[in-house]
């Protein structure tokens, strides 16, 4: 279990994460959003132990992650930049790994290098951005982790790699009960391997839920009526979105679905049309300033 507890990170005066909470348990898939800047990285490397917060507590089954070296030897980081001494190769960085997880498996990274056709002795430097990812996967999964923590590791792989990558983790998280965290721009890969999904809005978490219930307390209407309709006529529901043009209207409500449709139908509106939100909408609504009017600034 990882546990974080109202964490604060400050670099200075600049604030990146303010009284941010979560908890990710054992054998499960979590993945992080949020905008360039939003404290995602630095979460990450708070939880690996890389940086120490200002206030509150990051553990992992009750211990410090930044003085248990221990809780550290049984967790890996994949940063977004990857680094790897120079002119090394997955066989010479896998010993030096070995050196510090105690758990290190040199038959997993021979069966994972076989897995993705990637040679053990050819030197890193000379692979391309996607291959020496996979390459960092494979290191990282060698250590035998029961935490996980992966900053865009997905960025630069093909299609057919990425469903290998997806499907590695899916397994090890079964066989092995891990608990990961996945910080990633893609939010059809956040849907296609997470169970739950967290944003980060304003230093702070603003949603946390399953995958599979993003979506069940948010729906999208769209209405037609006879007469021209504004905001303060839905003033009984609880709107996240509202885009009107005269008689027609879009909302993006909050609450139970049938009920909203309900209270909608009782309007009278001349056509009534209902949609799920992708997570994709969701994390637009979530975002501050998601919508400009540039016929303003071209005007």
């Amino acid at each position: 279990m990882i546990s974080i507890d109202r964490v604060t990170k400050k670099y200075g005066d600049f604030t990146a994460i303010e009284n941010l909470s979560m908890q990710v348990p054992e054998g499960s898939i979590y993945g992080l959003v949020g905008y360039n800047g939003a404290g995602k990285t630095t979460l990450l490397k708070s939880v690996a132990g890389v940086y120490g917060i200002c206030s509150g507590s990051i553990t992992v089954n009750g211990k410090n992650t930044f003085t248990s070296p221990e809780i550290r030897q049984k967790m890996f980081y994949v940063p977004d930049e990857i680094y790897f001494e120079p002119f090394s190769t997955i066989e010479k960085m896998a010993k030096l790994y070995a050196g510090y997880y105690p758990g290190f498996s040199f038959s997993t990274m021979d069966k994972l290098c076989g897995v993705f056709k990637l040679d053990k002795k050819a030197k890193l430097n000379s692979f391309s951005k996607g291959m020496q990812r996979q390459a960092e996967m494979i290191l990282g999964m060698s250590t035998m982790p029961d935490v996980l923590l992966l900053d865009e590791s997905f960025d630069g792989l093909d299609p057919q790699k990425r469903n290998l990558m997806n499907g590695m983790i899916v397994d090890y998280v079964a066989e092995r009960n891990c608990s990961v965290i996945i910080s990633s721009h893609n939010l059809h890969e956040i849907s296609d391997i997470c169970d739950r999904v967290a944003l980060i809005n304003g230093k702070n978490i603003v949603l946390d839920c399953s995958v599979d219930d993003v979506s069940a307390n948010r729906c999208k209407f769209r209405l037609a009526f006879a007469e021209e309709k504004t905001q303060a006529d839905f003033s009984g529901f609880d709107i996240k979105k509202f885009k009107g043009d005269g008689k027609i209207v879009t909302l993006s409500l909050r609450g139970n679905e049938e009920e909203n449709e309900e209270k909608l139908r009782q309007m009278n509106p001349l056509l009534l049309e209902k949609f799920p939100l992708t997570l994709e909408e969701i994390f637009l609504e979530e975002m501050e300033d998601s919508d400009y009017d540039f016929k303003e600034i071209f005007s």
